[in-house]
């Protein structure tokens, strides 16, 4: 099987995965957990459980080291006349974007989701009074980091699925 094709698949299907979920957290998952308080942390953590945050990074940088090796194959090793061509531009921004999400959810979104998790645990294990009220206040600004920090990783990718959607027609 020609090697474009499986870095074609690999670089689309993983995309669509990274995302989508992404954007389907963002949008939908998120605030649903979070209007829902309590069990709305317990469908969190048995994402986090079932491993999620571990999957969609992995996901995330296959797409990523797909793409660069595909632009690399397209550009004929990154020619300056390609790369500076309006389909070379549109891929390196859309390029860029995932990277930068990539950077940001790896950096502080998914830790900061994970420390979450684990103070809200010890949190609920924590009897009422100070020490508690203190604990969840440190969970929700947290929380409102996170939050901040999965908005813009999915706008980031919403730019990133638009140019590359468009890329060839510019």
């Amino acid at each position: 099987m020609d090697m474009m094709v499986v870095l074609r698949f690999l670089h689309v299907v993983l995309g669509v995965y990274w995302a989508g979920a992404l954007l389907f957290t963002a949008l939908y998952l998120e605030p649903s957990a979070r209007d829902a308080g309590p069990a709305g942390g317990q469908v969190m953590g048995r994402l986090v459980a079932r491993g999620h945050m571990t999957v969609l990074p992995v996901v995330a940088l296959i797409t990523i080291l797909t793409g660069v090796e595909l632009m690399r194959r397209v550009s004929g090793g990154f020619d300056p006349a390609w790369m500076g061509s309006r389909l070379g531009v549109a891929l390196s921004l859309g390029g860029l974007t995932a990277i930068v999400g990539f950077v940001i959810g790896v950096a502080i979104m998914r830790p900061t989701m994970l420390r979450v998790m684990a103070l809200s645990e010890a949190a609920m294990q924590t009897p009422e009074g100070p020490a508690r009220d203190q604990q969840l206040a440190v969970v929700q600004s947290l929380r409102r980091r996170g939050t901040l920090a999965l908005r813009v990783v999915a706008v980031l990718l919403f730019v990133t699925v638009t140019t590359m959607a468009v890329a060839r027609h510019l």
